[in-house]
């Protein structure tokens, strides 16, 4: 069967691309190599504790709702707000007037930083605003959804030249947070703990503007899983077809067709691709193209390959034999906490690029002595799902998801030395021991179960290079779209009926943006074939 689109990868990008194409009638398939639909926006029943295995919250970003109710699809949605916490001090991001607050623990921790706090407090304010205005409204891109020629001339029209000016203003703060907030914070464990938590080298007005977006988030009932299986029902709903288990492995473009492991054929009249942009440039075959075409695909496969996927992260998912109501008192279902002042420092940079330059000459004691450290000061995100679901644990129960960003080279070697398990035991109990002896010492003695995922574990799952959740590294430019204005083009790939979308074509990531090109590249498909 020859089909009108097939898409590869039922992802949330994949998803929302083959539901917007099928509910118009093309004959759709989406192949997916997992058992489940969802990527990193995934849910997963263990001991009947619910687990989010990827996303811990969804944003608000004028994509998300715009998109559900084009497809009649009704969620529950549960306000998320965030906790921040140093040590022994918390905080709960409940309103803007949160980072005031923000501003006062900081201060309280680095008194001698004062004047290097309110600058720093006072450039995140300005950010904000321009965060304000990007998400004031719907994104302009689904203005298709207010028809109305009264919101275009009160909304829209008056919104834009705010619009076009905040994108200048983010583009001139594309450069490193940490170097941007360097130039005048001198005290580097206030810098660390600023920082710590983001990716090495996210762009300044991503990272100091992420206080606004706290305000936003919020949590699909039954998990973050069921805005995937919603979309996942409406795609079969609209008589799309959806093929699990499935990995593609070769791609024909001149004959519009792919192949599977098993050496099954598609057929094709226009292919998205909704993956990992390496293995897409890896598994096509091009031979039968034209000169034109064939140049400047080398050129496009030479860049995408020289460059690496972003940060990994390490989860351990801990099943504890205490209530929820034990954990609501110290914290919202999100929080961010850094067990110590002192930060990083040199730990996730200098000390851990010279074990990957030169791993055979530290031993094992050696890393696991970094390791120690490495958690100590590092900043851990904490999903508790049941306090903001109580149907995601058992009775009396709670499931704690604990994640911090982790090096998937680090993790690669290791599994090469043979000692893999072993590194991830000693994590997994690191993370308890810090975790007992400071924010939840209830946890000493009532801890039922704890596993983990590590990078190589995303990397197997989702055929993510460097197992990144979030696409490609920002330390070294960036293969991918990350101009708001230029987002239209991020979907395009050297050959005419075939499109990218996910978190690899657009530059910062995420669920929103995975959204956004799913639909610009059905959109561009619906206008080719109208008729």
């Amino acid at each position: 069967m020859k089909y009108d689109v097939i898409i590869v990868g039922a992802g949330i990008a994949g998803l929302t691309c083959s539901a917007y194409l099928s509910k118009v009638g093309k004959r759709v398939l989406l192949i997916e190599k997992n058992n489940e639909c969802g990527g990193l926006v995934n849910s997963f029943n263990h001991d009947d504790f619910i687990f989010d295995s990827g996303v811990k919250s969804l944003l608000n970003a004028g994509i998300i709702f715009p998109m559900l109710k084009q497809f009649g699809i009704e969620i529950e949605k549960i306000k998320s707000p965030i906790t921040i916490g140093i040590e022994d001090e918390y905080l709960n991001v409940e309103s803007p007037d949160g980072i005031e607050k923000y501003k006062e623990l900081l201060i309280k921790f680095y008194p001698e930083s004062k004047e290097e706090v309110k600058k720093t407090i006072k450039k995140i304010k300005s950010i904000m605003k321009y965060f304000d205005i990007l998400y004031g409204i719907d994104n302009p891109i689904f203005k298709e959804l207010n028809k109305d020629f009264g919101f275009l001339l009160k909304k829209l029209l008056p919104w834009l030249p705010k619009f076009l000016f905040t994108i200048l203003n983010i583009n001139r703060l594309k450069i490193p947070v940490e170097d941007y907030l360097s130039k005048y914070i001198k005290n580097q464990s206030l810098l660390d703990n600023i920082t710590q938590h983001f990716f090495k080298n996210t762009p300044t007005f991503f990272a100091l503007g992420y206080f606004s977006l706290y305000l936003n988030y919020f949590y699909p009932k039954g998990g973050i899983g069921n805005l995937a299986l919603e979309i996942e029902k409406k795609v079969i709903e609209f008589k799309g077809e959806i093929k699990k288990n499935t990995k593609i492995v070769e791609i024909y473009p001149a004959k519009n067709i792919l192949k599977d492991e098993k050496g099954e054929i598609y057929s094709y009249k226009y292919l998205v691709w909704a993956c990992d942009l390496k293995t897409f440039f890896n598994i096509i075959k091009i031979d039968e193209l034209s000169n034109s075409i064939k140049k400047k695909f080398y050129l496009k496969k030479e860049k995408i390959l020289k460059f690496r996927g972003n940060d990994s992260v390490f989860t351990t998912f801990i099943e504890v034999d205490e209530p929820v109501e034990t954990f609501k008192k110290i914290s919202y279902g999100h929080f961010f906490y850094t067990p110590s002042r002192k930060g990083l420092g040199d730990l996730h940079r200098k000390k851990l690029d010279s074990i990957l330059a030169n791993f055979e000459t530290f031993t094992k004691e050696d890393i696991l002595k970094w390791l120690e450290s490495f958690l100590k000061y590092n900043t851990f995100e904490i999903s508790i799902p049941a306090i903001r679901d109580k149907n995601m644990a058992p009775y009396g129960k709670t499931g704690l998801i604990v994640s911090f960003m982790a090096e998937y080279e680090l993790f690669k070697k290791i599994k090469n030395a043979g000692w893999l398990e072993q590194f991830i035991s000693e994590i997994e109990n690191n993370v308890v021991n810090i975790l007992v002896s400071s924010t939840y010492p209830m946890l000493k003695d009532k801890i039922i179960k704890k596993f983990s995922f590590s990078p190589l574990s995303i990397e197997n799952r989702i055929e993510s290079s460097q197992g990144s959740i979030v696409g490609w590294a920002f330390e070294k430019g960036i293969p991918a779209v990350s101009n708001m204005l230029k987002v239209n083009s991020s979907i395009l790939t050297p050959i005419g009926n075939i499109y990218q979308i996910g978190q690899w074509v657009y530059s910062p990531a995420g669920v929103p943006m995975s959204i956004l090109t799913g639909k610009i590249a059905a959109d561009e498909i619906k206008k080719k074939t109208k008729g």
